[in-house]
């Protein structure tokens, strides 16, 4: 065995597994095979980290707040998740009377559904994407708008005004942050120049000396990245942007008069849609499967993949433990009045950073680059100061003063 293909084996260990076991299959069932075991390894994987995720969340947090977490089911609380499964699926399930039964059973399934649809389209590793479509970002984002669609059909069919509430207030913060989480988005597109996923992580996985072509290592993929990364925890309602379900204002939200395992359904749907929307904020900005540094590509591309996302989940975590959640005028304001001008911003940045000169400069080892990168930056930050201070409404950050209960 050669020292290339010892490294191929491990990076593509999955891909070879599939055709051996497609081409072991009898001739007439290779397709249903094919499907299958492409489908299989999502529909476990991700449920799995979900119920990994959630035990670490809460331990996690718990630190954060200097308490205990979860250590009793298990050694260290690592059988909560079984518990709260069992539980799940033991409780009863209420149904309001005059509730629409129909639409009230389907909401949770077609939030679950669309969820696990979008990872159809998401390259997890080197030749490991389950479908490489010309218009893979596109499929994404029209996934994407069916979970509104699943929200409000909880709401309104629970006959509850809280409930209805929650998926008003849901809807009108999910459409508003689509916004800029697709125009985000249009900037790596006009750099990669194909809307295909797989081909937009090949655009990245290239090395000048030992640093990647990451998009986030530009100005404008820096900033794009950040908004991409604010308007999907808006999408996917995680803390500060949790409103739809405030507790202590509409009780729970769209999901009020959900119980037993449809509500299980809502919140594994929300960590789908969270895992989602971090793989392609990966694809986009981060590489991908692509290794950080030259001298680290001879780790499988799907271990680089999965690394990032736990990453970014553990990101997610922390956002949650320390910032307040905002208010419903706070939320539209961020949106309307911040994010969608510095997203425009971003794909002018995008354009400026595509036609001007690069290379060294005649004579001078300062590379052309240089003049790029200065304008870029320049361009993304001047906006975003005058944006945040237009936002503040002149009002300084005042000093906080800590004070203890004796």
């Amino acid at each position: 065995m050669t020292a290339s293909s010892a490294v191929q084996v491990p990076d593509q260990i999955f891909v070879i597994l599939k055709h051996w076991l497609v081409m072991h299959s009898p001739a007439l069932l290779r397709p249903a095979v094919s499907v299958l075991v492409t489908v299989i390894p999502i529909i476990i994987i991700f449920p799995a980290l979900f119920a990994v995720t959630t035990v670490l969340e809460r331990k996690e947090l718990a630190r954060i707040q200097n308490r205990y977490g979860p250590n009793r089911v298990g050694p260290f609380g690592i059988l909560q998740p079984i518990a709260d499964a069992v539980k799940s699926l033991t409780k009863e399930d209420i149904v309001p009377r005059a509730a629409d039964r129909v639409v009230h059973f389907a909401a949770p399934l077609v939030l679950v559904g669309a969820s696990f649809l979008a990872y159809s389209v998401l390259p997890m590793g080197r030749n490991m994407a389950a479908v490489d479509l010309d218009a893979g970002l596109l499929f994404f984002f029209a996934i994407g708008a069916i979970p509104e669609l699943a929200v409000f059909m909880a709401g309104w069919s629970s006959r509850n005004k809280y409930s209805m509430l929650g998926a008003m207030r849901a809807i009108a913060q999910m459409i508003s942050y689509e916004v800029p989480l697709i125009l985000s988005s249009i900037a790596v597109v006009m750099a990669a120049g194909t809307l295909s996923l797989v081909s937009i992580v090949e655009k990245q996985a290239r090395y000048s000396w030992i640093l990647p072509h990451w998009y986030v290592l530009t100005p404008w993929g820096f900033a794009g990245f950040l908004l991409f990364m604010v308007a999907a925890a808006a999408e996917v309602n995680r803390s500060p942007f949790d409103l739809p379900e405030g507790e202590s204002e509409i009780i729970g939200g769209y999901f009020t008069e959900y119980s037993g395992f449809k509500f299980a359904l809502f919140f594994l749907a929300e960590y789908l849609e969270m895992f989602a929307v971090s793989g392609l904020g990966i694809t986009l900005f981060l590489g991908g499967w692509s290794a950080p540094f030259s001298f680290l590509t001879w780790v499988p591309s799907w271990i680089w993949f999965f690394a990032k996302l736990v990453a970014l989940i553990c990101g997610f975590i922390w956002v949650r433990g320390t910032v307040p959640r905002l208010r419903m005028d706070q939320l539209m304001n961020l949106a309307w009045k911040l994010m969608l001008p510095m997203s425009l911003v971003v794909i002018l940045a995008a354009g400026l950073w595509r036609f001007l000169p690069g290379g060294p400069f005649p004579g001078s080892p300062f590379p052309r680059s240089m003049i790029r990168w200065v304008v870029c930056a320049f361009l993304v930050a001047v906006p975003y100061v005058l944006l945040a201070r237009l936002l503040a409404g002149g009002k300084g950050i005042a000093r906080r003063v800590y004070r203890y209960a004796e």
